[in-house]
C-alpha cells in the first residue's frame, strides 16, 4: 500500500524545530513551507496532503495526482480548503478538531483578565520609565470579572472551555449557537442581538463560514455595550477590522483582545498594534509547545484511520 504522505509547510508547526514528524508514516516528506507553484511538484505519488492553513483552492485540487487520496488539515478550521474540489476528487479531508481547546480557551480568559486591568497601558507605562501607578493611586480601570456577563458566540469545544472558566469565575454567561441547546445548567442560550446588548466580554468562537466572515461588523458593534470587550481567538475575518479600528479609536467599545487578525501578520502600520486599548498576539492560542505536540498525534491518527480505512475526524 502506498504510504507516502507530504507535509506541505511544516515551519507553520515546528517553527522551533521540535516537532518530530515521522510518527505519521513509515513514508513521510516533510517541507519547512510550500508556494502555489511548488505543491503540485512536492505533492507527486502521495497518498496523504496534510497542511497548516495552506490555501488549497479547487483549481489547484483539480490538478491533484489520482495517488492523492486525503488532504489532512492540521488544525480545527478548514476553510483554507476547497471541500467540494476535493469530494469531486474522490479526496478525503480530514482536521484535528479539539487539540488546543484549553490553551486556546485560556488565551480568550487572558486576554479578558488583563483587559479589565488595563495591564496593556501599564505594561506600556513602564516600558516608557512611568512609574507613577507605583507612587499615585492607580491611575487607569481595574475591575472584577466575577459578576459580569461573558459572550460566548459558538458552543463548540472551545467555546465551552471558554464558558466553563467564566463560570469558575461567578460570570454569568450567554451563548448564541446556530444550534441552541437546553439544559445546560448556567448557560442561557439567546439570540446574537441579545447577548451583543447584554454582554461586558464577547467571545468568538465560531467557524469561518460565508454566513460568519464580517459577523462583527458596524451594524452588530452598534448593539454592544460602550463598557465592552470583544475577544477574538477564532478567525480573523469574523471581524470588519476597518470597522473594528474605527470603532476602538472612538472609543465605541472599551477594548480588544485580538489573537487572530484579518491579514496575518498585519500590515506595520495597522493600528491595532498600537492602540492603548487593544492587545494583540501573533495567533498564538494554538502554539503552546504540548498542544502542537498533540496536534502532531491527532494528525497520526487520522492518517492511520486513513490508511485503515475507518473514518477519523472526516469533515469532508
Amino acid at each position: 500500500m502506498n504510504q507516502k504522505v507530504v507535509v506541505l509547510n511544516a515551519g507553520k508547526m515546528n517553527y522551533d524545530g521540535r516537532l518530530d514528524f515521522s510518527v505519521l508514516s513509515p513514508d513521510v516528506i516533510v517541507y519547512e513551507d510550500s508556494t502555489q507553484e511548488e505543491i503540485l511538484e512536492r505533492i507527486q505519488g502521495a497518498a496523504v496532503v496534510v497542511t497548516k492553513e495552506l490555501p488549497v483552492p479547487a483549481d489547484l485540487i483539480a490538478q491533484f495526482p489520482d495517488s492523492v487520496r486525503c488532504i489532512v488539515e492540521a488544525g480545527t478550521g478548514y476553510n483554507n480548503i476547497a471541500l467540494d474540489a476535493a469530494k469531486a476528487k474522490g479526496i478525503r479531508v480530514c482536521n484535528v478538531p479539539a487539540y488546543s481547546s484549553h490553551r486556546v480557551a485560556h488565551t480568550a480568559v487572558m486576554m479578558m483578565l488583563n483587559l479589565s486591568s488595563t495591564m496593556q497601558t501599564q505594561m506600556k507605562m513602564l516600558a516608557k520609565g512611568d512609574r507613577s501607578n507605583f507612587t499615585r493611586h492607580l491611575q487607569v480601570p481595574h475591575v472584577e470579572l466575577n459578576g459580569k456577563t461573558l459572550g460566548v458566540i459558538g458552543y463548540g469545544n472551545i467555546g465551552r472551555q471558554v464558558i466553563k472558566v467564566g463560570q469558575a469565575m461567578d460570570m454569568h454567561v450567554l451563548c448564541y449557537t446556530r444550534t441552541p441547546r437546553t439544559g445546560i445548567e448556567g448557560v442561557r442560550f439567546v439570540s446574537l442581538e441579545e447577548l451583543l446588548a447584554q454582554s461586558d466580554y464577547i467571545s468568538l468562537h465560531c467557524p469561518l463560514t460565508p454566513q460568519t466572515r464580517h459577523l462583527i461588523c458596524e451594524e452588530t458593534i452598534a448593539l454592544m455595550k460602550p463598557t465592552a470587550f470583544l475577544i477574538n481567538t477564532s478567525r480573523g475575518a469574523l471581524i470588519d477590522e476597518p470597522v473594528l479600528i474605527k470603532a476602538l479609536q472612538d472609543n465605541r467599545i472599551a477594548g480588544a483582545g485580538l489573537d487572530v487578525q484579518e491579514t496575518e501578520p498585519p500590515a506595520q502600520d495597522n493600528p491595532l498594534y498600537t492602540l492603548d486599548n487593544v492587545i494583540i498576539t501573533p495567533h498564538m492560542g494554538w502554539k503552546g509547545m504540548e498542544t502542537r505536540q498533540r496536534l502532531v498525534g491527532v494528525v497520526a491518527e487520522d492518517i492511520k484511520g486513513f490508511f485503515e480505512g475507518r473514518d477519523v475526524n472526516v469533515v469532508g
